[in-house]
């Protein structure tokens, strides 16, 4: 059954159009990866969801007596609670429930009104627990610690707390709402990778609709059973979580090429006819294919949206050795972590994690000796030149505009340097517009055109994927593929991370800590490693306690057995349905050359079967993961 049912919405802002057209339906339990380049319209499109902006025209139907639940991208409670009294709000009811309990109690302690208030008492008492009334402060802590908070916060004066803080306070008190509709507009921006975790499960385990606009897609394979991708004012629809959208957004669109080229040929070929035999003795025929040709339905031609192109390579070969650290301490006049001898090789890409505030940042500004170590040195090799992307772009200045910025790196020709910014999306008058006037993702994209110039041999990128969309996050990884230098990375796009990483260190409990591999190796060894350690204590328990935990153990064991038998069995159909679909793409292409356009049609209606069968079975294996928690497909190195 649909909670929401949207048919022909369309936004316009004055003569600017953002959407049209647009028909979808939200069903209980669906969880939408919204997706589409920036400046689409996906904020847009969640805010009239949501109620907050209305749609030039259309008609959206809500389910009666639904709860929505709306996290925008710059949340920020405004009260004067506490970070703890404001999560308390969600349970007013509880707590006057709560109050009226106390009140029964003072009631029963006389006589004359003794009877009636336990009889009230007690029914009152059982709707008060079947609520939740006794375990809704454990929900409380457990979702503000799960956001990252520490109980140390709990107390914090709202206003006193950080815009990402507040992001974050505003997330949880939905997450306690527990709304049937959440609409979340990139609620990982201000998680680190341990909060988006948490955050990951508890939604893939929740039982309401979602809809959510992120860039990390990570996080959406692991949500999503759903996508949405808004490009060029229109809406497609696609099912499973965002790799299995990768791969059939790629097989649709070279369906699409092959079905446009067939008709454009055929078309032409019509035309050429037409033009040969529209006065000679076959002029009725001709005349014919003309009329047919007007009513022919014309397939319109595949659109791509514009995208940047550059690539980054160092003007100097290093030395091989391309930094060196002994014995280092990282901080501001306390230590944030203790780093351990390190040598890092040319050609390495290491990505760099931790938690929020364990001092990421800091240890990139050492590098460059924004920051001086607290102890021992941290010293670039031979010919290494370092070029520094910062998270928050403050090395670009606000008052210059993009031209003026690129011009002082390096000394172009105004018009060689218009079309160098071109190649970053920047055209006609954008160039002119001043750093302090940017959106971040167009700061992002003067940041990376200055590293373009640099060519330097060593990179030091601080969160380079935040605010780009996932297309360019996606020619980002392969460009820094190609590089020909030495990259040190921080990122909390798990996606990114292990497309690129060749090593990952990691700080933890004022350590740094290095793994080989990249993030899939470092979960791998993180979990043998977190598995020895739990091994230690169980070995010192009772008998008893032992053998219950091999019964649970075996238990267990049985139902993965299972769950796995039939998660292969629809793998097995999926690789199979997968393989077909391949077979009939390679027979469009084929019959599209050879201008077969009744085969090409044939195919099609064929191709749209296949998919429908490919689409139940996605989702059903999207559902036995869900239970399962496998470990989503690795699709971002091909897509």
């Amino acid at each position: 059954m649909s909670i929401v049912v949207a048919e022909n919405l369309a936004k316009y802002y004055g003569a600017q159009d953002v959407f049209s057209s647009i028909s979808f339906q939200i069903g209980h339990g669906d969880k939408v990866a919204l997706v589409g380049v920036n400046g689409v319209g996906k904020t847009t499109l969640l805010r009239i969801v949501a109620g907050l902006e209305t749609a030039t025209s259309g008609r959206l139907s809500m389910a009666k007596v639904m709860r929505i639940g709306y996290l925008s991208q710059r949340a920020d409670l405004q009260s004067g609670y506490t970070l703890h009294e404001e999560m308390v709000q969600v349970f007013a009811d509880l707590r006057a429930q709560q109050a009226r309990l106390h009140q029964l109690e003072q009631e029963m302690a006389d006589p004359e009104r003794r009877e009636k208030a336990m009889e009230r008492y007690g029914e009152l008492l059982q709707l008060f627990e079947l609520a939740g009334g006794y375990t809704y402060e454990q929900r409380i802590k457990r979702v503000l610690m799960g956001l990252g908070f520490v109980e140390a916060d709990f107390d914090q004066p709202l206003a006193l707390l950080s815009g990402g803080q507040r992001t974050r306070a505003q997330l949880a008190k939905l997450l306690l709402l527990n709304p049937e509709l959440l609409l979340l507009d990139e609620p990982t921006n201000h998680l680190d990778l341990q909060a988006t975790q948490w955050l990951e499960e508890h939604l893939a385990q929740w039982k309401g609709s979602l809809v959510v606009v992120a860039h990390d897609r990570y996080f959406l394979d692991k949500v999503a059973n759903r996508v949405w991708e808004m490009s060029f004012g229109a809406l497609e629809q696609y099912s499973g979580n965002y790799s299995h959208y990768v791969e059939q957004r790629a097989e649709r669109r070279l369906r699409r090429q092959a079905e446009y080229e067939a008709q454009q040929k055929h078309i032409a070929r019509t035309e050429g006819f037409v033009r040969r035999y529209k006065a000679g003795q076959r002029s009725r025929e001709a005349r014919g294919r003309e009329k047919r040709l007007q009513r022919l339905q014309r397939v319109e031609r595949p659109r791509q949206h514009k995208t940047m192109k550059f690539k980054l390579a160092s003007k100097v070969r290093g030395g091989n050795d391309v930094l060196a650290t002994r014995g280092l301490k990282v901080g501001y006049g306390q230590p944030l972590f203790h780093c351990p001898d390190l040598l890092l090789l040319r050609g390495e890409r290491t990505a760099l994690l931790g938690p929020n505030g364990c001092g990421k940042t800091t240890f990139l500004k050492t590098i460059v000796g924004e920051v001086p170590p607290l102890a021992g040195e941290a010293k670039a090799g031979i010919n290494i030149q370092v070029a520094y992307f910062a998270q928050g772009h403050e090395n670009l200045h606000q008052e210059n505009t993009v031209l003026e910025e690129i011009l002082e790196v390096k000394n172009l020709p105004l018009e060689k340097a218009r079309g160098f910014l071109g190649r970053f999306l920047f055209s006609g008058d954008d160039v002119f517009k001043p750093i302090s006037q940017l959106s971040g993702g167009e700061r992002g994209r003067v940041a990376l055109a200055i590293l373009a110039l640099q060519g330097a041999n060593f990179l030091l990128l601080d969160e380079p994927t935040n605010h780009l969309d996932i297309q360019s996050q996606e020619l980002l990884e392969q460009i820094l593929q190609d590089f020909d230098g030495t990259i040190l990375f921080v990122s909390h796009d798990r996606y990114f991370i292990d497309a690129l990483a060749t090593q990952v260190w990691v700080v933890e409990g004022g350590q740094l800590r290095v793994y080989e591999g990249n993030y899939s190796a470092y979960l791998q060894q993180a979990e043998v490693e977190r598995a020895e350690r739990e091994q230690i204590p169980a070995k010192k328990g009772p008998m008893r306690g032992v053998r219950l935990q091999d019964q649970q153990r075996k238990r267990a064991e049985k139902a993965m057995r299972q769950r796995e038998a039939r998660r292969a069995e629809l793998e097995e159909e999926i690789q199979r349905l997968e393989s077909a679909l391949s077979a009939l793409t390679r027979e469009l292409e084929l019959a599209s050359r050879a201008q077969w356009v009744d085969r090409v049609y044939d195919l099609g209606r064929e191709y749209e079967d296949v998919q429908q069968q490919l689409r139940r079975r996605l989702e059903e294996w999207v559902g036995a993961a869900e239970t399962q928690r496998v470990k989503p497909r690795q699709a971002g190195r091909t897509a």
